[in-house]
């Protein structure tokens, strides 16, 4: 792909602006679709996007539209950075030659992996973008890393080759489960990180957290077939860390806002943003019981996220397990 043609980026939330941007700054050209005409127009006027990344201005080299077909018109792939929830609805309206690029979090409305809904409505070429990314830090050209996982060899080293800069290592992985639920499981990890200091519960508790947290994606990830490598890489315990711990992450903002009592937890947004942690701890719980896994954190938040736990009930629940050696074996 060429310099001259523009890589679709379909959802113009914080991300997805975010990932335009660094196309641009990586050398390639753009194009920002928004789903709301009057959202896009916007866009297109003031070249920023002031509900969802202000502060960053649109270069020259971002196109927006709210036309579809327009956005992908001749490209070779397209990055799709809209809500998990969102993904089905847009898959089904772009061509299936289409490369897909699957930058959500979160899981599908089946409680199974975005990429195989995608390869379902006959998607062949699927990847999966993931990291330690908030889009604050990337459309401000600070330095970041990713991973862009595919069984795809070609598609991955496309769009490895297509957003690396100076500002931004992309790395490839084959390990399309780890790198994909690692995204999907951090995010609950996060949430209870968040309870623990809307809590005030200290240092102490949040590192056990995070860490007994990475155990549990470790497990998770290796039972649904990823490599155990992945849970230590960037798109697992990088990503852990970056949205457990930092003021940007919207899930860890949104468990401490819950331990507060001041977040709508049957409403799964934060600022108007999305908070895919939030359906996921129920999906994954659901799982977890239905298979006999022990994923004890994610059952926690999920009961907390449910109204049915208290937050300190939750922490009661993890602190009151039996005592077991650390590692598993």
């Amino acid at each position: 792909m060429g310099l001259s043609s523009p890589v679709p980026v379909l959802g113009a939330g914080g991300w997805g602006t975010a990932l335009a941007v660094a196309l641009t700054r990586a050398g390639h050209p753009a194009t920002l679709w928004a789903r709301r005409p009057d959202f896009a127009a916007r866009l297109a006027e003031v070249r920023e996007n002031r509900e969802y990344l202000p502060g960053v201005t649109l270069p020259p080299g971002v196109a927006v539209t709210s036309d579809l077909a327009r956005a992908v018109a001749g490209a070779e792939f397209a990055l799709v950075v809209v809500p998990s929830v969102g993904v089905p609805d847009l898959l089904a309206e772009l061509p299936r030659e289409l490369g897909l690029v699957l930058c959500a979090k979160g899981l599908a409305p089946d409680g199974g992996r975005l990429t195989d809904l995608a390869r379902g409505l006959g998607f062949t070429r699927v990847a999966i973008l993931s990291g330690p990314n908030h889009a604050e830090e990337v459309g401000r050209g600070l330095p970041a890393a990713t991973v862009v996982a595919s069984t795809d060899a070609g598609l991955a080293d496309a769009v490895q080759a297509a957003l690396v800069s100076p500002t931004l290592r992309v790395y490839t992985s084959r390990d399309e489960v780890g790198v994909e639920l690692g995204g999907v499981l951090k995010n609950v990890i996060a949430l209870a990180a968040g309870l623990v200091d809307g809590l005030n519960l200290g240092d102490n508790a949040k590192a056990a957290i995070i860490t007994r947290g990475l155990r549990e994606m470790g497990r998770y990830l290796v039972s649904q077939g990823a490599h155990e490598d992945t849970v230590y890489g960037l798109s697992g315990l990088g990503d852990l860390v970056a949205t457990a711990t930092s003021r940007h992450s919207r899930n860890r903002a949104a468990g401490e806002a819950i331990a507060r009592g001041d977040h709508p937890i049957h409403r799964p947004q934060q600022g108007g943003k999305v908070v895919e942690g939030l359906r996921t701890a129920g999906l994954l719980d659901t799982w977890a019981s239905a298979h006999g896994q022990d994923l004890p954190i994610v059952r926690a938040v999920a009961l907390v996220a449910s109204g049915e736990w208290t937050p300190d009930q939750g922490i009661a629940s993890l602190m009151g397990r039996d005592a077991r050696a650390e590692l598993d074996g």
